[in-house]
């Protein structure tokens, strides 16, 4: 695979880093497209431009609209062909270990060197899985987060997105507002959230979006 003329997408929510890892690693990936994300609902929208067809995602796992691995399990389960490296400054074994299992392609470290990402990258866009050194894989065990997940990866792209403007507080009306659609499919695109996710209100699918977030690793 030549790795030229690439589209990557730097999803971060942090301008500085975007565009610090974009200057560096045009270096390295010439004549390779840059886009950029701040947010889950901007990652979503770039995905949506059919015209384009991207070669990977740099994903970090805490940026506004992502809890935790949300959104990389609905990468995996709408775009399983477009490879996700996630990219974070949580490095414990665990965080690296649920990333795989939920479907991403690698871990890269925000404290990896240069040639450590062009390397990560380039093992990644080849095909292989690439994980920094000395990273003790841990068993994740079958349990109620991982339902929830299963779960979350059945909702359509424009479900995840209403569930996510949820999330963020928003009535029915703004999120209709905001997606130029009636009231009346929000409450519809609502019904069908509770239904996948086995809830009965949206305090309860926000409450199962939430168990996605990173879990804190004692020290």
């Amino acid at each position: 695979m030549k790795l030229e003329n690439l589209n990557i997408i730097i999803a971060d929510d942090h301008p500085l880093f975007r565009n610090a890892l974009r200057q560096a690693l045009s270096i390295s990936f010439a004549n390779t497209q840059w886009f950029e994300a701040d947010s889950a609902l901007a990652l979503q929208a770039l995905l949506e431009q059919a015209e384009i067809a991207y070669d990977l995602v740099m994903l970090d796992l805490q940026m506004p609209g992502s809890h935790g691995y949300s959104t990389l399990i609905h990468l995996r389960s709408h775009f399983p062909e477009l490879p996700v490296v996630v990219i974070s400054a949580h490095e414990d074994n665990m965080t690296i270990s649920r990333a795989l299992h939920y479907g991403s392609a690698g871990f890269i470290p925000k404290s990896s060197s240069m040639d450590s990402l062009t390397l990560a990258l380039t093992s990644v866009l080849c095909g292989d899985i690439w994980l920094p050194k000395n990273v003790e894989i841990q068993h994740i065990e079958e349990n109620s987060t991982n339902l929830i997940a299963n779960k979350l990866s059945d909702l359509t792209p424009q479900q995840y997105k209403v569930l996510q403007m949820f999330a963020e507080g928003m009535l029915n009306k703004q999120v209709a507002y905001d997606l130029g659609v009636s009231e009346a499919t929000i409450k519809a695109h609502a019904t069908a959230i509770f239904r996948k996710l086995g809830v009965r209100n949206r305090t309860q699918a926000v409450i199962s979006l939430q168990q996605l977030e990173m879990q804190k690793v004692e020290i």
